[in-house]
């Protein structure tokens, strides 16, 4: 292999240099014939697209046992069990990817070891995760096992270099709990995952955020996170992905394909240079190989005739000056960020609203305002003093919690019905 066939974070530089938006679906299947067959059409689809190998559930909470069950009885999986086959099979699967379509694996494990090892055999240098993003929302795994578990597989992917290969990894910190998380503080933790991987060896790397409640906010959100890349990511390779709307998701197709559009409107205003879809059928199960495709390309084909944007840039904004204090304060704390995000948790420094994980305070709430922002209700021990914008607290109940998770979902599918009905439509 070539450099240039192996580096996901210059195919993706030189797709924005051309003015093109790349679009990645979230796509896995179990059978490795199914999967390549996915990977082709997604290279096929008339848009500018990255490939995806997702992984199954079990892999990614290391019941490889349950894996192999799955696989020699028939079993359902919802993804590819990637250490369970073999690694000639994967590497088949993996071969329709050159310069021109690099794959993605992405696995959701927070102690990845062994999906790192069979990267680096296949090998395939581009993956994501992180060791916060990728432990405190999905388990009870400590967070002092996960940071040393995702340490070492940042020293070993880094080695990929010695093939040739320039390894890309992409911190999912964006995207914690997918919904709920003000965004100053998904801005840190993708920051700080970030930085952690440079320590650890890493030259190419991507920053995400999941698009959330109101798209202003969410506009200022990323020019926050791209102000910060530049400020403490000066020599290194990097790009902002944004995230389709990770949380409740429409049930009509009409409101499902609004959150796309919105999702792409946020990448193209902010200069975002890769978008991960997701389809219309979210709500109701895991969507088809056409469905990815009629996705990607419809966000592609939105990209292109998008009117220039009328949300501000401003990168001096409220979300910058949140994620700035949170992520000086972590930085403070020690030289080495592996200890200084378990400190960072220990303190509450860091602090993510209904999280449930032993190491996570939970001191800190959040609520959407009238105006769909997404604002600090507690800020806990979060090193925000008195610059943050609170809103005013309301009594905490499971019915409150319930309304804000559905909230883009009424939104779209409320607003899909009345554009119906204002063209006569029978809903």
């Amino acid at each position: 292999m070539t450099t240039d066939q192996s580096d996901f974070g210059r195919y993706v530089r030189r797709q924005a240099n051309r003015g093109n938006l790349v679009v990645q679906p979230r796509m896995g299947f179990a059978e490795p014939a199914a999967m390549r067959a996915g990977l082709l059409a997604t290279r096929h689809a008339d848009a500018t697209t990255a490939g995806t190998i997702t992984l199954d559930a079990h892999t990614r909470v290391g019941r490889l046992d349950l894996a192999e069950q799955a696989l020699r009885e028939g079993i359902p999986l919802n993804g590819y069990p990637l250490v369970t086959h073999p690694v000639d099979v994967t590497r088949w699967v993996a071969s329709v990817s050159d310069q021109d379509f690099p794959i993605q694996v992405r696995h959701g494990t927070a102690l990845p070891l062994g999906v790192f090892e069979v990267l680096r055999a296949i090998p395939l240098g581009a993956t994501e995760g992180g060791p916060v993003s990728y432990c405190l929302p999905y388990g009870r795994t400590p967070l002092r096992e996960s940071i040393t578990s995702w340490a070492k597989c940042c020293d070993g992917l880094a080695e990929l270099r010695s093939q040739q290969m320039e390894p890309h990894l992409e911190t999912f910190g964006g995207c914690m709990l997918g919904q709920l998380c003000p965004p100053g503080q998904l801005v840190a933790i993708a920051i700080l995952e970030g930085l952690f991987f440079v320590q650890h060896g890493l030259r190419s790397i991507s920053l995400s955020y999941a698009q959330q409640t109101n798209l202003e906010q969410d506009c200022e959100a990323v020019a926050a996170l791209r102000r910060l890349c530049r400020e403490l990511l000066p020599a290194v390779d990097w790009h902002v992905v944004i995230y389709a709307y990770m949380g409740v998701y429409p049930r009509t197709a009409a409101g499902g394909a609004r959150v796309l559009e919105q999702a792409v409107a946020l990448a193209v205003y902010t200069g975002a240079e890769r978008l991960i879809v997701k389809t219309t059928v979210e709500a109701q199960r895991i969507p088809s190989v056409q469905e990815n495709i009629s996705a990607l390309e419809q966000a592609a084909a939105f990209a292109e005739v998008l009117p220039p944007s009328g949300v501000p840039l401003e990168s001096d904004s409220q979300t910058y000056a949140e994620a700035a204090a949170i992520v000086r304060a972590v930085l403070d704390l020690d030289d080495d960020l592996g200890i200084a995000l378990r400190i960072a948790f220990g303190k509450g420094l860091l602090d993510l609203p209904f999280s449930l994980h032993p190491d996570n305070n939970g001191a800190t709430r959040s609520r959407i305002d009238r105006d769909g922002w997404l604002r600090w209700e507690d800020t806990g021990s979060l090193p925000l003093r008195g610059s943050v914008w609170r809103v005013k607290p309301r009594p905490r109940s499971a019915a409150r919690l319930l309304e804000e998770l559905t909230y883009v979902q009424r939104k779209f599918d409320y607003e899909s019905e009345i554009r119906h009905n204002s063209r006569g439509d029978r809903v």
